[in-house]
């Protein structure tokens, strides 16, 4: 992640904390036991699952919520995830109420009821003991092909949602409604798999999450609210504005000009607001973001620039609130497409929300990172008789902002921001390159780290990746990327890092090599090399001066 490394507030005594020190002990416990039914739910996931995207990659996340569906605890997985479960949640919790039963789930992927886009399936189960609904598990798992107009769901030229593929209102988990998931995807055994694996997982969740019903939950979501509390104290009053852009928005024209996030961040009385007034209307292409996916920033931004120790639970959010303008590209309104508002425009508006953070407490907020997940989408272009369909997924590593010192450490020095990492609201893995090159008809050519992209500083950024790759069958690429004009931004006198670069390479021959844009949705031929080079990191703090020794 792009965030400080923490500084403490939420471990530390807060007023109107827990008089007895077992009261607290006890407390502390609870919340480690659901957090590790967290952690323990997407270990299962992970394991069980077929694509390569979740088992090698660990694109899904898990988390556990009260009766009412308020978030208990999350382990560290998917930040745009996380942050927006809790709206599929209700959704489910809206239509189905208590009837639900024990052994029974649900399925939603709808951005439009709490879901983020179409690739993201998420399963809920109801936790009932002794015939009292107790709680909720969910998770949450990118399936690399729902079907729509390109493989990988999220061709770059789509305007509406129906060309990303099947979309999912809150549905019963049972035969007939996963027929049609498998029905719509181009990859059916794959997403069988994994659609148990997610079964399996939130199995194991309403048992784990039994055995604790006995404990205090709103306990839990009130020391949440305290620890944030206690943060904002270390918050001065006061008013913050910042902005920054979109690079294309797509649509059939292919990529068009930039569209502007704007983000204002007003303390006042103990109450955070994130005002997004002034951001551009949703536009035609797929870089429109549904409002469960602003939330999730608003989350990440308060966590990275207050206290990353933050309990992450619903009661963190009380004190903070969020106004998305309903049919702007941070609230999109049906039927938007959604594909790259979920990966792309998520990473910047986590940007604008930690930008306008850092005039408030600049000691606490690293330069930009940067600020796109890279997304690579490649399938066979004609399944059928020449062969099996197949789908692959992977967003791909760049460059971490320089971060400022530690605080409240003595004689703290900058930090490097690291290199190749996912950063923002991304927390995935690589595929192993022994994996990718197993499971698809490709082989990766060149892999390393993008020398001299990580912007100038006190604290450098860090390096972006280099990437080859060679496919061995005619196939259909999409390209979902950012940062290819505007720069990982820097701070406090640091430089911005590079931007990045998209080439394809017909035959594998530099001397044909032609640009790609940022978004598109091309056709390669067996042969064809497409070389990635992903953005650097801005860099924190002054430059050191010249050596004149």
């Amino acid at each position: 992640m792009s965030g400080p490394t923490g500084h403490g507030a939420a471990g530390r005594r807060v007023a109107g904390s827990e008089s007895a020190a077992g009261g607290a002990a006890e407390l502390q416990v609870l919340i480690a036991r659901l957090t590790g039914i967290a952690e323990e739910m997407g270990a299962v996931l992970r394991r069980s699952a077929f694509s390569p995207n979740i088992k090698e990659r660990a694109d899904c996340s898990a988390a556990v919520f009260d009766a009412q569906g308020r978030v208990l605890a999350q382990a560290a997985h998917i930040p745009v995830h996380l942050g927006s479960l809790p709206a599929s949640v209700a959704a489910v919790i809206e239509r189905f109420g208590t009837s639900l039963g024990p052994g029974e789930q649900a399925m939603v992927n709808d951005p439009y009821a709490g879901g983020t886009h179409l690739n993201d399936l998420t399963l809920v189960a109801p936790c009932w003991v002794d015939g009292v609904l107790v709680g909720w598990a969910a998770n949450r798992a990118h399936h690399a092909d729902l079907g729509g107009a390109a493989p990988g769901s999220m061709p770059a030229d789509a305007t509406e949602i129906q060309q990303e593929g099947l979309r999912l209102p809150p549905v019963r988990v049972a035969d007939d409604t996963v027929a049609i998931v498998l029905a719509g995807s181009r990859t059916p055994e794959e997403r069988a798999g994994d659609l148990d694996a997610q079964v399996g997982a939130n199995a194991v969740g309403v048992a784990r999450l039994a055995g604790l019903a006995s404990g205090s939950f709103g306990e839990v979501l009130d020391h949440g609210e305290r620890c944030c509390r206690a943060a904002l104290l270390g918050l001065p009053e006061g008013e913050w504005a910042a902005s920054d852009v979109v690079d294309s928005t797509g649509g059939n024209d292919g990529p068009s000009g930039p569209a502007a996030i704007v983000c204002t961040v007003r303390h006042r009385d103990g109450r955070l607001t994130f005002d997004f007034a002034g951001t551009d209307a949703q536009r035609p292409g797929n870089v429109n973001a549904p409002e469960a996916v602003t939330v999730s920033c608003v989350a990440f931004a308060v966590r990275a620039a207050l206290d990353p120790d933050l309990p992450a639970n619903a009661g963190v959010m009380r004190p903070v609130r969020v106004l998305a303008p309903a049919g702007s590209l941070v609230a999109a309104r049906f039927p938007a497409a959604v594909g790259a508002g979920n990966v792309e425009v998520s990473q910047r508006i986590a940007d604008v929300c930690l930008r306008a953070l850092a005039q408030a407490v600049p000691d606490r907020v690293a330069a930009a990172s940067q600020g796109t997940m890279n997304n690579l989408l490649v399938g066979r272009a004609h399944p059928g008789a020449s062969g099996a369909a197949w789908v692959y997924y992977e967003t791909i590593g760049g460059g971490q902002g320089g971060r400022p010192p530690r605080p409240g450490v003595p004689g703290a020095r900058p930090l490097a921001g690291m290199s190749g990492v996912h950063t923002g609201m991304t927390n995935t893995r690589n595929t192993p390159v022994e994996a990718l090159e197993r499971a698809y008809p490709m082989r990766v050519l060149r892999q390393r780290l993008r020398r001299g992209s990580g912007g100038d500083g006190a604290a450098p950024g860090g390096e972006g990746i280099e990437r080859e790759l060679l496919v061995l069958d005619d196939v259909v690429v999409s390209l979902i990327t950012e940062r290819r004009v505007s720069a990982p931004w820097g701070l406090g006198g640091g430089g911005p890092g590079a931007v990045g670069e998209n080439w394809l390479l017909p035959g594998g021959d530099e001397a044909r090599a032609e640009r790609l844009p940022d978004k598109c949705t091309v056709r390669l031929a067996a042969g064809d090399v497409l070389r990635m080079l992903t953005p650097g990191g801005g860099g924190w703090g002054p430059p050191p001066g010249p050596d004149v020794t």
